[in-house]
C-alpha cells in the first residue's frame, strides 16, 4: 500500500456514508470481540450494510470466533497486496468481515504513515456501507487510541468488576483528551451484566466518575446481560443471533443496533 499523509481526527462526516462505531475497553476478557461481532450482524439484520474490521493488530480473533478461514486479512492490505474492498469476506449472516492478522507485532507496531494509509482505506471503503464496527485491541495503546479517535462514535464496554470500570474510564478520559472538543461522541455498554439494575448500577458510577473527573456524561448504549448462551455460540464459531435468536443477550445487543439505526 502507499503510504497516505498523517490523518488529522477532525474530519467533515459529509466525506463517507458510513458510521464508523469502534468499540472498545480498558481490559480483554470482557466480551468485546463478542459484542462486536454481535452488534454487526444485529445491525446487519435491520437490512444495513455492515463491515465488521478487525481492528486488533496484534491479537486479531474475529474470524477464530465465526469459525472462517479468510484468504486476505488486512496484512494483504498494508502489504499493498489486495485493495481493502478485495479483501473483504461475506458472511452468511449478511455483513462483510476484514479479518486481522493475529500475532503480527509489525501491524501492531504500524507507523504513523502506514496507519495513516490504512485509515484512508477504511474511509474510502465505509462509503458503500451504512456501518463499519471497528473492533479494536483492548488496552490504550497508540493503535488503538488512534482507531478510537478515527470513528464517529466510540462504544467502551465495561462489566462490574472495578479493574474492568478502571480501565474503561481511563480509555474514556484519554479519548476526551486525544479529541478535545472535536471528540466523538462515546458511550457506554455494561456487558455480562448480573440483573438490568446491577447493569444500571455499574453505568453510574462508571458514568458519575466521568462526570466528576472529566466534566462529561456519556450516555448508556445498553445494557447486556450475563447468558450462558453467549459461551456456547462462542464454542460452536457461531452468531449468538444464529444459534440462539430468543437469548437474553441478543434481545439486548439487538436494542443497542436500534439505537443506532434510529
Amino acid at each position: 500500500m502507499t503510504a497516505a499523509p498523517t490523518l488529522t481526527p477532525t474530519r467533515p462526516a459529509a466525506l463517507r456514508a458510513g458510521q464508523i462505531v469502534a468499540v472498545a475497553s480498558g481490559k480483554g476478557g470482557v466480551g468485546k470481540t463478542w459484542f462486536a461481532i454481535t452488534l454487526a450482524h444485529a445491525l446487519a439484520r435491520h437490512g444495513r450494510r455492515v463491515l465488521l474490521f478487525d481492528g486488533d493488530l496484534g491479537l486479531a480473533n474475529v474470524d477464530i470466533q465465526l469459525g472462517l478461514m479468510p484468504a486476505h486479512d488486512i496484512a494483504s492490505v498494508v502489504a499493498g497486496q489486495r485493495s481493502l474492498a478485495a479483501a473483504v469476506l461475506h458472511h452468511p449472516g449478511g455483513f462483510d468481515i476484514l479479518a486481522g492478522c493475529s500475532g503480527s507485532g509489525v501491524l501492531a507496531g504500524l507507523d504513523e504513515a502506514a496507519l495513516g494509509a490504512v485509515l484512508a482505506a477504511l474511509r474510502d471503503a465505509a462509503r458503500a456501507y451504512d456501518h463499519v464496527v471497528l473492533d479494536l485491541g483492548a488496552g490504550i495503546e497508540r493503535t488503538t487510541r488512534r482507531l478510537s479517535g478515527f470513528a464517529d462514535l466510540l462504544l467502551v464496554l465495561a462489566t462490574e468488576e472495578p479493574t474492568s470500570l478502571t480501565d474503561a474510564y481511563a480509555v474514556l478520559k484519554l479519548h476526551h483528551a486525544d479529541r478535545g472538543a472535536d471528540a466523538s461522541e462515546a458511550r457506554i455498554v455494561v456487558n455480562q451484566a448480573s440483573t438490568a439494575a446491577a447493569g444500571q448500577r455499574t453505568y453510574a458510577t462508571l458514568a458519575g466518575a466521568c462526570a466528576a473527573f472529566l466534566g462529561l456524561t456519556p450516555k448508556l448504549a445498553g445494557i447486556i446481560r450475563r447468558d450462558d448462551r453467549v459461551r456456547d455460540a462462542i464454542r460452536r464459531q457461531t452468531p449468538l443471533l444464529q444459534r440462539h435468536p430468543n437469548a437474553a443477550a441478543a434481545a439486548d445487543v439487538e436494542r443497542v443496533a436500534e439505537g443506532l439505526v434510529g
